[in-house]
């Protein structure tokens, strides 16, 4: 799965993880997120996130 970095903060979203201090389990896709979740670092919303290339 492709991982995700916040343009505002550099918080990388690996879905490998997930989010789960934010209710997103471990293997859930970036594009599978809900609407309204944000960065759990600057807040930013998902449209502030740019494929993270490896």
């Amino acid at each position: 799965m492709q991982k995700f970095v916040c343009i505002p903060c550099t918080y990388v979203y690996d879905p490998e993880y997930g989010d789960p201090d934010n209710g997103i389990d471990p293997d859930t896709p970036f594009e599978d997120l809900p609407d309204d979740w944000v960065c759990p670092v600057c807040g930013a919303i998902k449209d502030e996130f740019d494929l993270l290339d490896d």
